[in-house]
């Protein structure tokens, strides 16, 4: 299986074409071919003609380069290029180029919001070993941010608690940010209570997924109900309730964990029901 390999500075990367993911506000540029889009695959003479800012070596793909970059909002795009949301590359990118191209745009934002030392609003110093930025006058050293947030799928046998936040009508399972000096068990079960007003036990780590919009980390569990009546939190939930997993309602888009765990418990029932 072809895999994305990252790199890190001070590593360069070899002579000859690469990958290149272009961003262009929150798009993705990319080549038409034919029917479809592929990533740009050209080498830097050709590239410097879009004029792009804050180059970035990323890693390789296939012993192929993969380089990072942003070019203004206003620049006119060559012909055959088109630009393409983040959420639209899931389903068009394979799995090793829709990686970098969420590994490229953390970078990017990263090196495009950490110039200023936070402490002493310094210029920071460039980009060192694992992404890291030092501050020259104070020494202040920060990484890349990742922000952990919790999924949390509580079900009640055949049925799956789901809910709507204000302003979107469509269901999701609950989730919640991570606080300072909380574990992921214990945010699944205060989220919970915090949202609907339930007791949960059984707190189970499902999956993971990079969310990189900007810099999520999402972490999914699943959950067992214990007890209590739904009291959707004004102004979080418009509102919450039970769901046979044959008659779910619409569901977030396939590409996220969300999805995924419905989608997951479900086929545990169906293959629980297959083998009573």
């Amino acid at each position: 299986m072809t895999v994305f390999q990252r790199a890190y500075p001070p590593t360069r990367p070899a002579a000859g074409p690469a990958l290149w993911f272009v961003f262009q506000k929150d798009t993705l540029l990319m080549q038409e071919n034919g029917q479809s889009q592929i990533l740009i695959q050209t080498d830097e003479a050709d590239m410097a003609k879009m004029q792009p800012r804050d180059v970035l070596y990323i890693g390789t793909i296939a012993d192929v380069a993969c380089m990072a970059c942003e070019v203004d909002g206003e620049q006119v795009l060559p012909q055959g290029w088109r630009a393409v949301t983040r959420r639209a590359l899931f389903g068009l990118l394979d799995d090793a180029a829709y990686s970098a191209a969420g590994y490229a745009f953390q970078l990017l934002n990263w090196q495009r919001t950490s110039r200023y030392c936070p402490v002493c609003g310094a210029p920071n110093g460039p980009l060192g070993e694992s992404w890291g930025r030092q501050c020259p006058q104070c020494g202040h050293l920060a990484f890349p941010p990742v922000i952990p947030a919790v999924l949390a799928l509580v079900h009640r046998d055949e049925h799956i608690l789901m809910a709507t936040a204000p302003g979107r009508p469509r269901y999701s399972i609950l989730a919640g940010f991570v606080e300072p000096g909380e574990t992921l068990e214990e945010c699944v079960r205060r989220e919970v209570m915090e949202e609907v007003g339930i007791e949960i036990a059984d707190v189970t780590y499902i999956n993971s997924q990079s969310w990189p919009y900007p810099t999520q980390l999402m972490v999914g569990f699943y959950a067992r109900y214990v007890s209590g009546e739904l009291r959707p939190q004004p102004g979080e939930i418009e509102h919450a309730a039970w769901f046979h997993v044959d008659e779910l309602p619409n569901l977030p888009p396939p590409l996220s964990l969300s999805y995924q765990l419905v989608v997951g418990y479900s086929s545990i029932l169906k293959r629980i029901e297959k083998n009573s």
